[in-house]
């Protein structure tokens, strides 16, 4: 999954929140010098992933752009999902987007010393550009799409995904919708375990 999923599958604790934003910056367990919650995070970001890797559903999305996109296809999946997390939020949170992400940006700010290095580089452009907002339409996709394949030299063409999006929109979006349900319910599972220890 992509940013704002693993923001939203926090449940609103802070430290979840930044380990489980930032823990793509970590790699393998170089995050025991983190406070434990933000462990906890990271932790829980990597279950996420793996559960997403794993499922069926999310391998169908995926299956759909290997031809053209070959290993990129599930990166292009996640950035897809996140879309359908935004664009359909209200289903998902009381808390209007733009006040959610807004809070979100609020949180990184007020710990930016904590943040890991790749982390406070891409911040600015994140707000500046206002990303998790952005997820709702699919300009801003495709400004994200554009953005991983200019990251990719250009080898991903992750840039043309934008046209497989639309060509699915609905294939996509029930398959988001199937496979989120089941997300939600194995995170807070994995949350409430974390929590517990």
């Amino acid at each position: 999954m992509n940013f704002l999923a693993h923001i939203y599958l926090s449940f609103d604790d802070d430290q979840i929140t930044l380990g489980n934003f930032f823990a793509d910056h970590i790699r393998g367990n170089k995050y025991k010098h983190f406070p434990e919650k933000i462990q906890k995070g990271i932790i829980l970001h990597r279950e996420i992933d793996t559960f997403t890797d794993a499922h069926p559903i999310a391998k169908q999305s995926s299956k759909r752009l290997h031809k053209n996109y070959s290993h990129y296809s599930r990166v292009i999946v996640d950035i897809y999902y996140d879309h359908f997390l935004a664009k359909n939020w209200d289903n998902y949170s009381n808390v209007p987007l733009k006040e959610y992400v807004h809070g979100f940006y609020d949180l990184l700010e007020e710990n930016y010393e904590t943040l890991p290095l790749p982390t406070k580089r891409m911040m600015p452009y994140m707000i500046a550009d206002n990303w998790l907002l952005n997820y709702a339409n699919l300009a801003g996709i495709d400004r994200v799409l554009n953005g991983m394949n200019r990251r990719t030299q250009n080898k991903s063409k992750m840039n043309f995904a934008i046209l497989d999006l639309e060509e699915h929109y609905k294939e996509f979006e029930n398959e988001f919708t199937a496979f989120f349900e089941e997300l939600i319910t194995f995170s807070r599972q994995k949350f409430n375990v974390l929590c517990e220890d």
